[in-house]
Parts: structure tokens; C-alpha cells; sequence
């Protein structure tokens, strides 16, 4: 019989995102869209905030739930 997972507690804290800065791969693979989308939403600044490093783009997690969250709220108001 398999052991139930034992879950980190910190997962529950940040909503069961990685305890790192994401990348656009990352968004695209939580959300299920293609990688052009998170960067159209980039650009059209309708995706969750995002940040640069040098060259980079990356997400803060908390941002994430955040945007999550607004998203699912004016859902519900609707």
C-alpha cells in the first residue's frame, strides 16, 4: 500500500508554488498556455506583474497568488 505524500507545510503558505522567483517557462507551464502568451501579456501588461533581472524576466511568486486571486474575485463579483 503507498504512503500518503507528506506535504511541505511552506507549500500551503505559497499556495503550492516553488519557493523561487519563476520564470516565463514557469508561467506558461502553470497556466497551460503557450510561452508567446505570457509574453503578450507581458506587453500588454494584463498578466500577472513581472520583473527584470539583467536580461531576465522573472515572477515573484506572491505576485502570482495575487493575480490569481484578483482574478478569481472580480470572476465572482461578476
Amino acid at each position: 500500500m503507498a504512503q500518503p505524500a507528506v506535504l511541505d507545510p511552506r507549500a500551503t503558505l505559497r499556495g503550492g508554488l516553488p519557493d523561487r522567483y519563476l520564470t516565463p517557462d514557469d508561467i506558461a507551464r502553470i497556466f497551460e498556455v503557450p510561452l508567446e502568451t505570457v509574453y503578450q501579456w507581458r506587453k500588454k501588461r494584463t498578466g500577472p506583474p513581472g520583473f527584470r533581472i539583467g536580461k531576465h524576466l522573472r515572477y515573484d511568486p506572491a505576485d502570482v497568488r495575487a493575480y490569481v486571486t484578483a482574478l478569481k474575485n472580480s470572476a465572482t463579483a461578476a
